[in-house]
């Protein structure tokens, strides 16, 4: 049974050096792109700044009633 579409390359050389089918192309690399960032993003532990940069109004000392909870200076 012939196949009515021959098996291989199924678009036209031709619109493959077209100006549309390489805007289209980078628009689906930068797509990506920024799915495969967002992905890598979410599996990474959050970053909170508070933990890096220190404000000069953080107590030195904790004001519990469990003296024993170290807090983290």
């Amino acid at each position: 049974m012939p196949l009515p579409v021959p098996l291989g390359v199924l678009i036209p050389q031709a619109f493959l050096g077209s100006t549309l089918f390489q805007f289209f192309s980078a628009f689906v690399a930068l797509n990506t792109i920024m799915y495969v960032t967002l992905a890598i993003a979410k599996i990474l532990p959050k970053f909170y700044l508070s933990d890096w940069v220190h404000r000069r109004g953080r107590r030195s000392e904790t004001r519990s009633i469990h003296p024993d909870d170290g807090m983290v200076v």
